[in-house]
């Protein structure tokens, strides 16, 4: 039965998860490795229910950075992806740029944003715009290049402006593609914050990761991978959640029908 293999499906990460936990807990304590080299899944757990207002300090800080880059980046992207699919000219000067923009190390441009911007926000909202902003302006603009052009044509045909063409054409079925590209950046918006912070920073879970590894405290700083991992995690399933909200049309049928 289908639903009986989609069971299997969702639950197979999950026991593969666990089996790796059980396999890491058994290896620290029987080869007694120390704790200053590899901390137990087991302590890492106690380790964030003891450091819990410390992580929750600095882990706020890190997700205002990643979901104010974010945002940011998913308006940048729109605007951008409208313009190249709108002017073709400015497609052809500007498309090969994205693409050389991203040949740029990000701890490069981290450590140039905090040279010319300081320590504050600014520089980590920078880098988490620019590591956000390429998959969703690529995504968008494929999106909007594969539409069907004899639908594009109907509606021209119906004397539909340009703008119309894209609001009721173009842009609901490239919605899909863009929020494909919208959730691979979610995952990236944390980790773009964590590295910024690692450069620069008074407050988050980069400089707090970073405090820690210099005391060896090993436990602590997987505690905060951990937190890393959860705030990941959380924003795509945000973003899971609004796809389901906003693009109706993309949902997956939740009940499968038997092959007889």
């Amino acid at each position: 039965m289908k639903t009986s293999a989609n069971i299997a499906n969702k639950t197979a990460p999950l026991i593969a998860f666990l089996i790796l936990l059980v396999i890491w807990e058994l290896g620290v304590r029987i080869y007694h490795i120390p704790s200053y080299i590899l901390a137990s899944p087991s302590q890492v757990l106690v380790t964030i229910a003891e450091t819990y207002p410390m992580l929750w300090f600095h882990g706020s800080m890190t997700l205002l950075e990643a979901i104010s880059g974010f945002v940011l980046a998913i308006v940048i992207a729109f605007i951008m992806a409208f313009l190249l699919d709108t002017l073709f000219w400015l497609n052809q000067a500007v498309y090969p740029l994205l693409i050389v923009s991203q040949t740029i190390p990000l701890i490069v441009l981290a450590v140039l944003f905090t040279i010319w911007f300081g320590f504050g926000l600014l520089p980590k909202i920078l880098v988490v715009i620019l590591v956000c902003f390429f998959p969703m302006v690529i995504s968008l603009s494929d999106g909007l290049n594969n539409i069907d052009p004899d639908q594009i044509n109907l509606f021209r045909s119906m004397g539909a402006s340009r703008l119309k063409t894209f609001s009721m054409v173009k842009l609901p079925a490239a919605l899909p593609a863009f929020f494909s590209g919208i959730r691979i950046s979610a995952t990236y918006s944390i980790m773009a914050a964590v590295i910024a912070e690692w450069l620069g920073s008074n407050r988050g879970l980069g400089y707090y990761m970073t405090l820690q590894q210099k005391q060896f405290a090993i436990d602590r700083v997987l505690a905060a991978v951990v937190v890393i991992c959860l705030l990941s995690l959380l924003l795509v399933k945000l973003i899971d959640l609004l796809e389901y909200l906003l693009v109706p049309w993309n949902r997956k049928d939740s009940f499968d029908t038997e092959e007889h």
